[in-house]
């Protein structure tokens, strides 16, 4: 089984948009995106996500990177991951709200996440939660440092 994830990275201002969410009774550190469903494209898959999760839209930019290497999934380890990343842009100024720490979530029930911005100055692979992010974590500072 292939489970296909669609991620977008969105950078303003030198600041990396990342979310922290609790799923399954974890905590984890990704970047804004989540699941094609059946029928759907990439792009649109990005898009739809950004809005569920922050009621705005984005513009999906260029392609960045597709996974290349073999990721058991985190919560299936008979499913394999491919992940599929875009360079995005909100369509208007920002207007749901970011944290400024690490797993502030607004509630602690269920699936929760929250967004917070990191600077380019301190992003590392370190920050990301999965092998995969951690990757195009280490591909973004080469590519903006």
């Amino acid at each position: 089984m292939f489970n296909v994830r669609v991620y977008g990275i969105c950078i303003q201002e030198g600041n990396l948009l990342v979310a922290d969410e609790r799923i399954k009774g974890m905590e984890i550190t990704k970047l804004p995106g989540g699941g094609l469903e059946f029928g759907e494209g990439t792009r649109d898959c990005l898009a739809r996500e950004f809005m569920e999760e922050t009621g705005q839209k984005v513009e999906v930019l260029n392609h960045f990177f597709t996974t290349d290497f073999f990721v058991p999934s985190a919560f299936d380890k008979k499913s394999q991951v491919i992940s599929i990343y875009y360079l995005v842009k909100f369509n208007s100024a920002i207007e749901f709200k970011t944290s400024k720490q690490k797993m502030q979530f607004e509630t602690t029930n269920g699936d929760v996440f929250s967004f917070r911005w990191v600077t380019l100055e301190e992003l590392c692979a370190d920050i990301f939660t999965f092998p995969i992010d951690k990757k195009v974590a280490e591909m973004i500072v080469a590519d903006y440092k």
